[in-house]
């Protein structure tokens, strides 16, 4: 008996110590696996940008979501990835946001802006009312609701980005709103200037037309230059403006955050805790940038930064993304996104006609 009380203490000792040396284990290891999955996020990235450019009219960062969905539902990601991956899925993604107010200048889009804001605030109102009643119907998720409706009314998988900080989805949900968007923007690339000549549309019409209606600033563009130059040129600035709405759409939608909060009694609660603080560095980005204090030769390194840097993100979600769960939604979220993208399109259309701007 004294033999096996000697004993025990030994084990606990043992154990104690095989503890300690996991933990000290993990805890060096933690940098490392930060950085993993953020290499990986940016090899996938890479690939992406470099399919980009040889499908202009995919894109980067549809490139980067497939890629990531592919190899996270094919040769699977490990554990030590994640943490990496859930970085670049938040944190890298607000970097981007911010790199691309350096692009954006105020002067440039406030004729143009004012032009078509009477359309572009019908759209987005109606975008967000259709993708909730339609939601509703489909017994969709309200997260995903969010996201289809914000890519659908203001810039696509750059929306569904600016506001994934703010509404913290489920890394899937991300996933299928992006690619929800893509389908329909690509529909959009071929129908849109058939339906302009059919209609006997004017460039400026089609120009906001497309500029209000269609996702994607890339597919805004192949459609608008493709009708003609331009239309393409009012096409890019219409869209450019819209962008913009961005900031208020985001703002609101933390307003909302902080009220369901309230609601559910979380006395934690603090405004300051998830408000989207990296708009605010946009705002004061875009500001410089319309002072003119940066360089022009700057200009298009920033932007090609910005653009990577949501490549990386995308890439990253596409990474955490579990196809199988996707899957269990259906054709419920692709019908969603179908029929909040013909209510925008109509709503475009009928505005302009009622304005005699065709």
């Amino acid at each position: 008996m004294r033999s096996t009380t000697v004993s025990r203490p030994i084990r606990p000792t043992h154990s104690h110590s095989h503890a300690a040396s996991s933990h000290a284990s993990l805890t060096g290891r933690r940098s490392p696996t930060l950085l993993l999955g953020l290499v990986l996020a940016v090899v996938v990235a890479i690939f992406a940008m470099m399919l980009g450019r040889m499908f202009p009219l995919i894109g980067g960062p549809v490139f980067a979501i497939l890629l990531g969905m592919a190899i996270r539902n094919t040769v699977g990601i490990g554990p030590m990835f994640r943490p990496g991956l859930q970085f670049a899925s938040r944190q890298v993604l607000q970097w981007s946001i911010v790199a691309l107010g350096f692009g954006l200048s105020i002067q440039q889009v406030a004729k143009t802006g004012m032009e078509s804001l009477s359309v572009t605030l019908v759209t987005i109102a109606v975008a967000f009312v259709s993708a909730w009643l339609l939601g509703k119907w489909l017994d969709i998720p309200s997260k995903l609701q969010t996201l289809i409706g914000v890519g659908t009314a203001i810039c696509g998988g750059s929306a569904i980005a600016a506001v994934t900080p703010i509404i913290k989805p489920e890394e899937h949900d991300t996933a299928y709103a992006i690619s929800t968007i893509f389908i329909f923007n690509i529909v959009a690339v071929v129908a849109f200037p058939v339906m302009g000549h059919w209609l006997g549309m004017s460039d400026m019409g089609f120009g906001m037309w497309a500029g209000t209606a269609i996702n994607d600033t890339s597919s805004v563009v192949a459609a608008g230059y493709s009708y003609s130059e331009s239309a393409g040129d009012y096409a890019t600035i219409v869209k450019l403006t819209r962008a913009t709405l961005i900031i208020p759409i985001c703002l609101i939608l933390v307003a909302i955050q902080a009220w369901h909060h309230k609601k559910q009694g979380v006395g934690s609660f603090s405004l300051a805790r998830i408000f989207p603080w990296f708009i605010l560095w946009f705002l004061l980005a875009s500001a410089i940038r319309s002072t003119g204090y940066i360089p022009e030769a700057l200009l298009a390194p920033l932007q090609l930064t910005a653009q990577f840097l949501i490549v990386v993100a995308l890439a990253a979600i596409g990474l955490s993304s579990d196809l199988r769960r996707m899957v269990t939604a259906g054709l419920r979220p692709v019908l969603l996104g179908l029929g909040v993208w013909l209510a925008v399109c109509t709503s475009s259309l009928a505005v302009q006609h009622v304005m005699g701007s065709w």
